[in-house]
This record gives C-alpha cells, structure tokens and sequence, in this order.
C-alpha cells in the first residue's frame, strides 16, 4: 500500500529495506492515539510512554521527540480504572488510583485513597497534560508522585524495523526552575530539541525524573500541568495548558465545519460515522496548499499522494474543499526532472514526502519520492470529478497546467514501450518494487505463486488512466481546448478496447490482476478487479460477471471483500496484500458496483464493513484486518501493526454510503443524481444536512420504503434539486 509490508512466508523472497517489523502488535498495545499537524502520539492506556523498544511515543516530523514518559504513585505504577480518546479526538482521558502500599509489613497508602486523572492532547508541536490529584481519604496524606522521562529522537523506519549505523548524539540538563532540555546533535544539522516543563515546580528535578511530595487534606485536590515541545526552530511554542486547549478547540471546530453531516437511526452506526469523521479530521494537516489528509498514524503520518487523492475522492461528495487542498499540494510538488533515487520523472504526482533525518541525509529515499504509478492519473481523475462536483474553474485554471504535465508523463514516461498501458518498474534498487496500491514484495504475482517481472501493467491503473482521460476531455472543453478534449476522448476509447482485450480472461470470469514485463497475464483473482469497475472502463457485461466473482465465498468473508481470493497460491489472511480486507478497497469496489447498478451487493459490502467497524475498539476502522471467514460470535481478527487511524479507512463508511445511494452531484447543472438508492440493512433513515452543489446547499432524508427508498428535500439554498432513479 505504502512504503511497508508484511513479511513473506519464510523460504521465500526477501523483504524490503522498509517493511514493518512487527515485534509487538498494536492490537495487543491498544494504544491512545492523539495528532494535530505534524505532530503525534501513541500512549498506553495508562497515558504513559513505557515501551522504548516499541512505537509509543511522541512524534514530531517523522521523528520520536519523546520516548518514556511513565507516572507512578510511591515507586507504584497506578490502577487503571478508565482510559479513552473522546469521541472527537480532541483529548486523551486517563483515571487512575493508587494500589496498596506497604512498607514492610505495614500498609502505609491503602488502595483505592487517591485518585489521579490525566487530560492531555496536542496542538502546534507541544503535548499537554494536565494532572488533577485528590484525596479522598478522610484524614491528611502525603504522597509522593513520579514523573519518568526520556527522548531518544529516534526516526519512525528505526521503530519501524529499519537499521541504521551511525546517528547523532542526545544530551540531557535541567535548564531551569521546573524545566529540562533534551537536544540532538543531529548529522542532517536540522535543530531539534525537546522541553519538559512542569508547574508548579517539582519537589525534586533531575534529567530524567521528576518529583512532586504533596500535602493533601481530605477531598483535596491538587493540580500538575506537564507540558512536552518539540523544539525545532525559533518559533515561539505555547507553554501554557489552557491558552492551547482553547486554541485546539476553536481549531477542531472550524475543521469539522467544512464538512456536510450524517446522522442515521443505527446509534451504532452513527457512532462509526463520529469516530470516522473525527480521525479524517484529525489526520487532515492544514499546509501552505489548504487541508490535506495524512495517510495514518503511526507508520504514515505524512502526506502521500495516493492516500490523500483516494481520501479526497471518497469525501468528495461530502467535504469537497479537502480535494482542492490535496489537489493543491501535490500539484505544487509535482516531479519537474528525471531523478533515479527517487523515481522522479516530469509531470509525475508525490508518492510520499518525509521530514525525518534519516529522508533529509538519503538514508531512505522518501524525503520527496514518486514511485507511484496510480497517484498521477488519480490526480488528473479527481480534478476531474472535484471540477464536476464543485463548478470551481478558479481552481481548475490554477492547476491545469499540472494536469497537462500529467498527461504529458502518462503518455511517455508512465508507457515506455508505447503499448497504451500505464506500467512501472522502479529507477533504482532503493525504490520500491511494487507502485501500486499493493506494494508489498509478494502482492503481483501469476497463478503458479511466481512473483511478476517488471515492467508490470496493474488492472486498475488502466482504469484509472482511463477515467483521468474520460474526465480530462471534459475539464479540456470547458477550457475551450477541443482539439486536447478530442485528443483524450480518443485515447480512453482506444485503451477500453485494448483493456478488454488484454486484461479480460474467460476462465477467471474476470479481470487479470495484471500484465507482467513479457505482456503475460497474472490470471489471479483479485479485489484489483473490482476497482476496475469504479473507474468505468469495464463494458456492463463484464462487469456483471466481476461482481458475481466478487460476491463468491473465496473473496467475500462476510467482513468484506479480500484483496485476493482464497483458492489462489498466495493466498494468507494475516498477510498485508494477499487475502486481508481493507476498508477503502472495500469502498472503492462498493462505488464500482453502484456504479454499474448493482447497488443490492454494494449494500452487502457496506453491511459488512460497518458491521466491522462496529466490533473494533473506539468504532474505529483500521487500515486492514485479516482476511477469516466470519464466524458466529467472534469479530474480525486484526492485523498487528495496522495504521489507526487511517485517512482512506476513516473515509470508507462514508463513500459506502455514497455507494449505497448511488448519489452523484453535477454543480453545472445544479442537480443531486441518486441512482437506484437503497440502505443497507442496519439503517432505516439516513439524514443528510448541509450537502453542496456548487454553491448551493441542500439538506434532505432518505427513508427506507420496501425494497426501496423515499427522499425527501427538508430544506435548500439556491435551486438546486434532487433526482431519483430507480
């Protein structure tokens, strides 16, 4: 998917420089996520940092700006009695009381005397806490309360498993009343520093701990404010806990402001939409460009192209300004030369930027990488649909000659051979090998298990440059470029022809996963396939028969569709690629099929990521679960090290929804499309308010009736207006 993978079975190939290590799950760890811009942080849920060799941490621009932050009570880790990120994200919220504390033979502190909560949450490069310590006792105590502390600034691909062999060195002092300071002598020369500070001031400080003796009365409360900055610039940071929080807060509000709401009868249902909602708003980074989506925490938590192109086109419907940001940003960042370590080429679309030590030295080749195939024609293919959704020409002319560039390295670079088919290979032996979606080692590979050569030719990247050329002719003539409209209507009726031609196999029943270097088919059923339908390149007879390949028991699970099908080679339910669910997939394929009119199975699929979704911690969809078969009274087993949250995961439910409704929205001609709607069956209502059409706004209801829906327009602005076709 990204720059990481899972290990191959063992025997078999060997496994990239930038694969994910998993000695620890994440599942197992439950960790409390919070982030806000580049900054992020995994606690347990105790609110502590109190595993160095895993990824707990705090996180600043790919790097760990603080590595152990553990809180005891008399040299006694506490009792956990609650720990949860609120339903906004906004803030982690941790209670805590002491445990028995003996001292030889006496009990000295009996449990359950103090109680102890932490609120914390982070905003513009600073972690704050604040600890509310009470006595509940009804007789004086003192008590003393600990604060262990360290930084190890060490780079998220070292936690990830990637080793490095020399790196700078880390100091430590107390640099004030209530203050200590851990600085990197970093190799890229880059300062970064990370300030503790504590008020009051301890009872005693030392470079890694500090002390507080308190002096409780009965029903006494005493408050602790701990505040962590990653330092790594002159910028002033704010150090005090309630100028931030009201600053986090009026941040959070106008983020999620920008979006139209959801609100069904399902409570449960609703509570997924919330979590979802709330991750893609706090994954969303607002840059010089506008609001773009990280792709995931903890291994992603940084702008990609794909991830933020895909994310953007789920949430179109919904959050339209989040693709002008995405659309924005990468066309400020499009590949101007050819560069072979970075496999940079003229027109081409980021893949991923990194801020880390080890990206700035080229350690690791991602400080700005474009070993992508699919971000270019998915860049070209949602200005396309952004343009027909929002009517915006303003930012159509301001990106156009990006565009232009994109088809430009479509048709040379991105087809070397001339043959019509987008296909990679990557520049250099650091780069990735697979620049796809699937870009594990082991995720392209023919039906026998062999892995396929380079230069390979994925299935739904000719789908996707045929909607980036579909889409393309029409944003050329409403430029007044008709020759460049004829020119790309041209191309993406010649690539359908080739494309069916060259990707359809009998047998299968469907489309080939790809085409290897030697133009020989991968004939390996996969959820490629049905992205395949999302793009529209699929004639309808085809496509009838891809979703009945879709809905067979060796790729549906019940919890989803699998990214392979079980009867293939390579087929293993716990690995990345190859027979796990992904919920974006899932979506993307659940549009496909709407698009095609099977809206019944696209209600199926979106039945069973919800009901997923329902059964995770928080309500919150992962990047991906195994791919098990359901089973009665047992929920969906999880991957190990599975970004959450996700960008393209949190922004599922609501492009499955879009699919359910079939909705499309046309601001030329101010018109809301809902192509044979239906719900599925966990939702009876579903109410949608503040929806844009262009620059109109409509607030309607979709009710269940029979085997179909009503609607109903509540209440609009402009004239705008609602279809139905059933």
């Amino acid at each position: 998917m990204m720059t990481a993978s899972a290990a191959p079975a063992a025997g078999a190939e060997p496994v990239s420089h930038f694969y994910i290590s998993a000695h620890s799950s994440l599942a197992e760890l439950r960790p409390r996520t919070l982030k806000h811009g580049d900054t992020f942080a995994l606690f347990d849920p105790l609110g502590d940092l109190s595993t160095p060799h895993g990824p707990q941490g705090l996180y600043h621009g790919d790097m760990r700006f603080l590595s152990q932050l553990r809180l005891t009570i008399e040299d006694e880790a506490p009792l956990l009695l609650s720990s949860t990120v609120r339903s906004n994200n906004a803030m982690l919220d941790v209670d805590l009381t002491n445990a028995d504390v003996r001292r030889g033979d006496t009990l000295v502190l009996p449990k359950d005397t103090v109680h102890i909560s932490r609120s914390k949450f982070l905003w513009n490069g600073g972690c704050y806490e604040l600890l509310s310590v009470r006595n509940f006792a009804d007789a004086p105590t003192r008590i003393r309360i600990a604060l262990d502390f360290a930084a190890d600034f060490v780079d998220v691909f070292e936690v990830r498993g990637f080793v490095r062999h020399t790196r700078g060195r880390v100091s430590e002092r107390v640099s004030g009343v209530g203050r200590v300071r851990f600085e990197y002598a970093s190799l890229d020369k880059v300062p970064r520093a990370t300030e503790v500070v504590f008020h009051p001031a301890p009872t005693l400080l030392t470079e890694r701990r500090a002390t507080f003796d308190l002096e409780l009365g009965p029903k006494q409360r005493r408050a602790i404010v701990v505040t962590v900055l990653c330092r790594g610039d002159d910028q002033p940071l704010e150090e005090r806990f309630w100028p931030a929080m009201r600053a986090a807060q009026r941040s959070l509000r106008d983020a999620t402001h920008r979006a139209a709401a959801l609100e069904t009868s399902s409570s449960s249902v609703n509570e997924v939409l919330c979590r979802s909602m709330a991750d893609l708003c706090m994954l969303v980074t607002d840059t010089d460009r506008g609001p773009y989506p990280y792709a995931g925490v903890p291994w992603f938590s940084t702008a990609f192209g794909r991830d933020g192109l895909i994310t953007a086109m789920q949430m179109l419907w919904l959050y339209p300004s989040l693709a002008r940001g995405v659309l924005r940003y990468l066309a400020a960042n499009q590949a101007q030369t050819v560069d072979a370590v970075s496999d940079a080429e003229p027109g081409k679309i980021l893949h991923e930027t990194r801020q880390c030590e080890l990206a700035r030295l080229g350690e690791v080749p991602f400080a700005r990488y474009y070993g992508s195939i699919d971000s270019t024609p998915l860049f070209v293919a949602l200005a396309g649909m952004y343009w027909r959704t929002t009517g915006d020409r303003q930012t159509l002319e301001q990106i156009w000659p990006n565009i232009k560039a994109a088809f430009a390295w479509m048709d040379h670079y991105g087809d070397p051979d001339g043959d019509g088919f987008l296909e990679y290979r990557r520049r250099s032996d650091g780069g990735l090998a697979n620049q796809g979606w699937k870009d594990s080692n082991d995720a392209v590979f023919h039906a026998d298990g062999a892995l396929a050569e380079p230069a390979i030719a994925l299935c739904e990247v000719q789908g996707y440059a045929y909607m980036a050329r579909s889409l393309g002719a029409q944003m050329a003539q409403a430029l007044g470029e008709s020759a460049l409209a004829a020119r790309l209507l041209q191309q993406a009726n010649e690539l359908k022809e080739k494309f069916e031609a060259s990707f359809w196999d009998e047998t299968l029943g469907t489309y080939v996963l790809a085409l290897d270097g030697h133009k020989r088919p991968c004939r390996v059923r996969s959820s490629n396939a049905g992205q395949v339908l999302f793009t529209g390149i699929a004639s309808p007879e085809r496509a009838a028969r891809t979703a009945q390949v879709l809905a067979g028991r060796d790729l549906f699970s019940e919890w989803g569709i699998r990214t392979i099908s079980s009867r293939e080679r390579r087929y293993n339910p716990t690995s990345y690629h190859n027979g796990s669910i992904w919920p974006h997939d899932n979506a993307l394929i659940a549009l496909g099929l709407a698009r095609y009119g099977h809206s019944r199975q696209a209600a199926r699929v979106t039945a069973a990521i919800l009901d997923a979704a329902m059964q995770m911690d928080l309500r919150r969809l992962p990047e991906l679960f195994c791919g098990m078969p359901r089973r009665r009274d047992k929920g969906p087993v999880l991957y190990p090290v599975a970004c959450a949250p996700q960008a393209w995961a949190a922004a599922a439910p609501f492009a499955l929804l879009q699919a359910c409704l079939g909705l499309e929205i046309d601001a030329q001609q101010r018109l809301v499309r809902l192509n044979h709607p239906c719900l599925p069956d966990s939702i009876d209502q579903l109410r949608i308010a503040n929806l844009h059409v262009g620059e109109d706004r409509i607030d309607m209801m979709v009710r269940r009736r029979g085997e179909g829906v009503a609607v109903n327009v509540s209440s609009r602005s402009g004239a705008a207006e609602v279809v139905v076709v059933l």
